[in-house]
């Protein structure tokens, strides 16, 4: 029988409790007594999604995969054990009233926020790409407005769609002040959008493709420079035959390779946070898309183990 009072007060994630953590990273339930300099979040919301659902189980398959890159002390290529340089700490899902978006909203708002007021930094896996909204807006508050490095087949710029839709997010995100867009890029795009009056620098997929990693890496650390940057990377910027498990894939992305390495040559900017975005764990094939998640996320918190040692 359903307990109807526990799920109507939201005092459990709809889809279970927490089965593992991120990596194996011990979960953290008070903020403010924790040692952690990063916090993993999952939001298992995919209400804004306008192609097909299932985004809501991503967190899940995200944490699942990264057993398979728990046995490697020092990670390759990196030369350190990540445990050795930066204590991080997975605080389970955000909870929310699953079918009322607002709920959602404000409480991965005020999460974040609370988070960042604990002199902390978050990694935060979705869900559909709408939970970045939400997150900025706590982020604007502590930092001002961000640069913003966005990995994507879609710029998610578009000012039609409901109050709660994934591709709309960084139109209002922009329009609310949270994203500083002279320093601003967007990667890996490869969907029609309004070239003359788009407010950031895009590198599409063609031309990711006809040059390298290296040069990509060159173009977003020319644009972000010295500012306080925000990486959201949707998984379908990623081609599908690397991530086939996501809501709208579309053909002729970037390779996983490219992204792991674009990712890496992020060592040196003051990054603040991630969220990586649309892995729906139903359209995957043995995990890869959930795999390639993982992966990227452990290569970001590598991006900020290195950073430390730097300063």
């Amino acid at each position: 029988m359903t307990n109807t009072a526990t799920v109507a007060n939201a005092d459990l994630p709809l889809y279970g409790e927490l089965g593992m953590t991120f990596m194996q990273f011990p979960i953290v339930r008070n903020l403010q007594d924790s040692d952690a300099e990063v916090v993993v979040s999952g939001v298992p919301f995919d209400m804004a999604t306008t192609g097909r659902p299932g985004s809501r189980l991503g967190p899940q398959g995200v944490r699942q995969a990264s057993a398979n890159l728990i046995w490697e002390g020092a990670r390759w290529p990196w030369d350190f054990a990540l445990d050795d340089h930066l204590k991080v700490a997975d605080s389970g899902n955000v909870l929310f009233r699953h079918g009322e978006p607002q709920t959602m909203v404000d409480a991965l708002t005020g999460h974040i926020g609370s988070i960042l007021k604990s002199g902390k930094s978050a990694l935060t896996f979705g869900g559909d790409h709408f939970i970045s909204l939400p997150i900025l807006r706590a982020y604007a508050v502590e930092h001002g407005p961000v640069a913003l490095i966005h990995v994507d087949a879609h710029t998610d710029t578009y000012s039609g769609g409901s109050q709660y839709d994934h591709g709309t997010i960084f139109h209002h995100a922009v329009e609310e002040g949270l994203i500083d867009t002279e320093h601003s890029i967007q990667i890996g795009i490869r969907t029609a959008y309004d070239k003359k009056n788009h407010p950031f620098e895009v590198l599409d997929a063609a031309w990711v493709g006809d040059h390298s990693a290296a040069d990509v890496v060159e173009r977003i650390r020319q644009r972000t420079g010295d500012k306080k940057v925000y990486l959201s990377f949707d998984i379908d910027g990623i081609d599908p035959a690397f991530a086939p498990g996501t809501g709208t894939p579309v053909a002729a992305g970037i390779s996983i390779d490219c992204a792991l390495k674009m990712v890496r040559g992020l060592q040196g900017l003051d990054l603040i946070g991630m969220d990586l975005v649309e892995v729906a764990p139903a359209y995957d094939h043995a995990e890869i898309t959930c795999l390639a998640g993982a992966t990227l996320a452990l290569e970001y918190l590598y991006v900020l183990a290195a950073n430390k040692q730097q300063k």
